[in-house]
């Protein structure tokens, strides 16, 4: 078999790599008895490529197939001033068995290596492979989430689940708070990212923060409103009880959708809130870091557009 050879993507491969995204993440959850998870094509999933071309350009590696000059392999990656995140991985299935994922991963290993920082990822914790492929890596698993999807009645969320006066809209003069916030959750930052989701010119991304009667920040949640990636998330907060207004307020903006989110398993009273409120369990994911990583302090959700883990 002609060999691989790996070169930083290009805006030039924005609908092959759309589609290798398609094609082998259904292919994943298909053999393994599951639907589709996008079933509307690459039209879908161009919207990954987007996003992470737009906040962090030319952040991302391909891997060629030498004798048909075809996608094999994409990666994503997003340099932070406290860690370097994985974004989402594909391998096509044609491709399965050549070492695709660790040449992509090696690569950003290398990367991360470079700036002397942590790497972090979100994996899931029912794929085998690539669980073994991270934890083989040095990655050490850090927090558990449950996948949580919950449909949202049409006329929104029946009234009294969560008190969301104390929530308002997040504006750009809340970015530093939120910043500081997460660093002192999670130890991690990335201004750069509230930055892009304020500023909205997606226009699927909102954001509610949540403050103390001192008017000092408790906690703030994003939501992304796109078809192909409606999740709830990411998101920081001081304590379950403070995220929980956050969830519901966010939960409310998509009415008549299942949007699916990532709640940390040791949050229990987030967890019971959201299976009262109709959530269920859709698949679990591990946060994993290579590298020093400091402890939870408080609620963290991550997502998977952007990864962060």
């Amino acid at each position: 078999m002609e060999p691989l050879t790996l070169r930083p993507m290009q805006p030039a491969d924005r609908w092959d790599v759309a589609d290798l995204i398609c094609v082998s993440t259904n292919y994943w959850y298909q053999t393994h008895g599951r639907p589709a998870i996008f079933s509307g094509g690459a039209e879908t999933t161009v919207v990954f490529f987007d996003v992470y071309e737009a906040l962090d350009p030319g952040c991302g590696v391909v891997a060629m197939d030498a004798a048909t000059g075809r996608l094999a392999g994409s990666c994503f990656f997003h340099p932070r001033p406290t860690h370097v995140s994985l974004g989402i991985m594909n391998v096509h299935p044609n491709h399965a068995g050549r070492g695709v994922a660790s040449r992509l991963l090696k690569y950003i290993i290398e990367a991360a290596d470079r700036q002397q920082k942590p790497l972090r990822l979100v994996s899931s914790a029912m794929n085998l492979d690539s669980f073994s492929l991270y934890t083989r890596a040095a990655f050490v698993p850090q927090t558990v989430f449950q996948d949580m999807c919950l449909a949202v009645p049409p006329d929104g969320l029946p009234a009294g689940l969560a008190d969301t006066r104390i929530v308002r809209e997040a504006t750009a003069a809340d970015i530093a708070d939120m910043v500081a916030l997460e660093m002192e959750v999670a130890g991690v930052s990335r201004q750069k990212d509230f930055e892009y989701f304020l500023a909205n010119r997606d226009g699927f991304w909102h954001a509610s923060v949540r403050c103390d009667a001192r008017g000092e920040l408790e906690g703030f949640l994003v939501s992304c409103g796109h078809h192909g990636c409606n999740m709830i998330g990411p998101g920081a907060a001081l304590s379950g009880e403070a995220m929980l207004p956050l969830v519901a307020a966010e939960l409310d903006r998509h009415r008549g959708r299942t949007p699916v989110m990532l709640v940390p398993v040791q949050c229990a009273p987030l967890v019971q809130a959201l299976y009262r409120w109709g959530g269920r369990n859709c698949e679990t994911h591990f946060s994993q870091v290579r590298g020093p990583a400091s402890p939870l302090h408080g609620v963290h959700m991550p997502t998977f557009l952007p990864e962060s883990a």
